[in-house]
C-alpha cells in the first residue's frame, strides 16, 4: 500500500469522484487518494492518515463550502502542516481569497473549475517535483 496520500476537499459528490477517478487514472497506485466532503470530515481524515502513518502530500480543496471557505481551511492546514502543498479548486473564489491563500496557505495553484485532466496532471506533477 502507498505512504503517501493526495486529499480532495469539496462539498460536491460529483466533483470528488470525477477528481478521485482522475487522479487514480494518472498517478495509478502511487498514491492514497482520499475525498472528504467539509473541512470538519477533511480533518477526520488529516487525523486518520497520520495514525496510519500516510504521509499527506498534497490537498486539493474547493473555496466555496458550507461552514468554512477553502482559503480558512487550507491557512489552517498550512499552520499545522507547513510541508502539505495546497492547491485551491473553485469556479467562484474572489481574488482576496487567492490571494489570502497564497500568503497565507503558501497556495501552490488555483485550478479554475471546469478543470481538464492534462491541467489537474501537470499541476500535480510539477507540484511534486523534488
Amino acid at each position: 500500500m502507498a505512504n503517501a496520500a493526495i486529499l480532495c476537499v469539496d462539498d460536491e459528490v460529483s466533483i470528488l469522484k470525477a477528481l478521485k477517478e482522475q487522479l487514480k487514472r494518472l498517478f495509478g497506485n502511487r498514491y492514497v487518494y482520499e475525498v472528504a466532503q467539509s473541512s470538519e470530515e477533511a480533518w477526520t481524515v488529516i487525523d486518520e492518515l497520520e495514525e496510519d502513518e500516510i504521509k499527506i502530500l498534497i490537498i486539493v480543496s474547493d473555496w466555496l463550502m458550507p461552514n468554512v471557505r477553502g482559503d480558512e481551511f487550507l491557512i489552517k492546514v498550512h499552520q499545522r502542516f507547513p510541508e502539505v502543498i495546497t492547491v485551491m479548486l473553485t469556479g467562484q473564489a474572489d481574488k482576496e481569497a487567492i490571494e489570502r491563500a497564497e500568503q497565507q496557505a503558501n497556495l501552490y495553484a488555483c485550478i479554475r473549475k471546469p478543470w481538464t485532466e492534462e491541467e489537474l496532471k501537470s499541476i500535480i506533477n510539477s507540484a511534486l517535483k523534488p
